[in-house]
């Protein structure tokens, strides 16, 4: 709906794909949707959730195995985000590297993005 031909909206890091190609084995998942919606202290958050299929009008991104799917009213938002899979010793989890986020709250659950 909103892609670029040629470009995709965002990119996985090694460690991404090996947690999603991971997760989509032992749950049999066809893939991970991704989106955004309204919510948190700075006014948007991302959702994350397995599918087993994939909408009309959603974006697909095969890498290695792992498989991305974009809602539609999300891609204009990812562009140009590198996703990472990062593990510390207090947590672990995604992290969204986008460039179109300019502010985010303290705890990192929502962020909010720039204006047109």
């Amino acid at each position: 709906m909103f892609s670029i031909p040629g470009k995709q909206a965002l990119t996985l890091t090694d460690s991404a794909v090996d947690r999603i190609a991971g997760l989509m084995r032992k749950s049999g998942n066809y893939g991970l949707k991704i989106g955004v919606k309204k919510g948190g202290c700075a006014g948007m958050e991302y959702t994350m959730d397995f599918v087993d299929q994939v909408g009309r009008h959603d974006e697909v991104i095969e890498q290695d195995g792992a498989r991305v799917i974009i809602e539609p009213m999300a891609q204009m938002f990812l562009f140009g985000t590198r996703i990472d899979y990062r593990t510390s010793l207090l947590e672990s989890g995604f992290h969204f590297e986008n460039p179109n986020v300019v502010d985010s709250c303290g705890c990192g659950e929502s962020i909010k993005f720039k204006e047109s």
